[in-house]
């Protein structure tokens, strides 16, 4: 029986805000463990076209969600790349049909630490299995299968997005036509674990953390995962960006105060980011979808050998990296198209002149905008869609 066959409870929403709950699928994790039900919430925009052959699925970074344009129904903004997906936009929904999916372990509605387990016994907490970036393209393996989609026009996204693109195309290049990863790494380095480490342990310190069980006793750990995301944000800024910003500015004061407070406006920005960011993410999901990331390694299952991780694979490759990312520098964008010449992939490369940081893929970026449009416009020509 296909994993379309076993699907329950859930109507093919190709339009809107939808989530579907799939039930007796098995689910196999790379940590060994199986999820016997999971609940996928996602996000679709334009027309699925009567050959199935316009479809785009746009993965999700770190902390953001399917909110990928329109409003965001839980805060009323708009979507997190509201500037590119859209009518007449690089990713066109007057052409394309756009998919974005919460990752499983998020906590935007798919399946999740927050999540009821199935006896109902209550939330998972820290007893959801650690998932891997590989287990979250199977659930998005199994949401194509749910709306009948037999292979993606495109697929992207930036940094975590881009390594769930970079999985697709490793793993499921049969349905992949062409991958744009942006700002990201065919794996997790060294300093990126220590800086996700740093956030967890502020999240396990904060004593309202009760060993992941906090929500049992009505509490959050609020000061440990604002630690976490104030130290994270750091990294997805420039120094440059920073300084132009900020600089030494002080913060509503005419001088310093010789005390703890934030006397500089770098100071009140971060604790800002850190405490609006605990009233929309989930601590225990942080801890999750971090450790995925660490987690993320092609070439582990190839011997070390990356350029085999896409050996034969027939999807084409448009990888972008940005000047001052040191977060994802433009070395390891480099390393990964070196490879996938090596494998023979049709690949472009553009790195971006840019002193916003790693969050450069998110803002607006010219540059960035119109390699998309056109390496997409050259793409739906071959594909046949223009």
């Amino acid at each position: 029986m296909s994993d379309t066959d076993q699907i329950e409870n859930g109507s093919k929403n190709l339009d809107g805000i939808a989530t579907v709950e799939l039930k007796n699928i098995a689910l196999q994790l790379d940590s060994g463990q199986v999820l016997d039900q999971v609940t996928i919430s996602y996000r679709t925009f334009g027309q699925l076209n009567e050959a199935k052959s316009n479809a785009i699925l746009i993965c999700h970074a770190l902390t953001l969600d399917q909110h990928v344009a329109g409003d965001n129904p839980t805060n009323g903004k708009p979507g997190w790349w509201s500037s590119i997906v859209g009518p007449g936009l690089p990713i066109d929904t007057d052409k394309f049909f756009v998919i974005c999916q919460n990752v499983i372990g998020g906590c935007a509605g798919s399946t999740g630490p927050t999540s009821m387990k199935p006896d109902g016994s209550g939330v998972y907490g820290i007893d959801f299995p650690v998932i891997t970036i590989a287990d979250m393209v199977r659930a998005q393996n199994l949401l194509l299968d749910h709306l009948e989609i037999p292979d993606l026009f495109c697929v992207l996204g930036g940094s975590m997005g881009g390594m769930q693109t970079l999985q697709w195309a490793a793993a499921h290049s049969e349905r992949v036509f062409c991958a744009i990863p942006i700002a990201t790494s065919a794996r997790h380095s060294s300093q990126n674990i220590a800086f996700h480490e740093v956030g967890r342990q502020a999240v396990l310190a904060d004593p309202e953390f009760h060993a992941g069980a906090y929500q049992q006793h009505g509490a959050r750990p609020r000061k440990g995962l604002a630690v976490a995301r104030m130290a994270a944000h750091i990294t997805y800024l420039s120094e440059t960006a920073l300084q132009r910003k900020f600089g030494r500015n002080l913060q509503d004061r005419d001088a310093v105060t010789y005390g703890f407070e934030a006397d500089f406006q770098i100071e009140s920005y971060l604790r800002h980011q850190g405490m609006t960011f605990v009233e929309r993410f989930d601590a225990n999901s942080y801890l999750y979808i971090t450790r995925a990331m660490d987690y993320f390694d092609i070439a582990a299952d190839h011997g070390g050998n990356l350029a085999a991780a896409f050996q034969g694979t027939s999807t084409r490759f448009c990888v972008m990296s940005f000047t001052s990312d040191w977060l994802f520098p433009t070395s390891e964008s480099i390393a990964l198209v070196r490879a996938l010449n090596a494998a023979g992939a049709n690949v472009s490369f553009v790195e971006i002149e840019s002193d916003k940081g790693h969050d450069a893929f998110l803002l607006d970026e010219p540059e960035m905008f119109a390699t998309l449009d056109g390496f997409l416009r050259a793409a739906a020509r071959d594909r046949g869609l223009s």
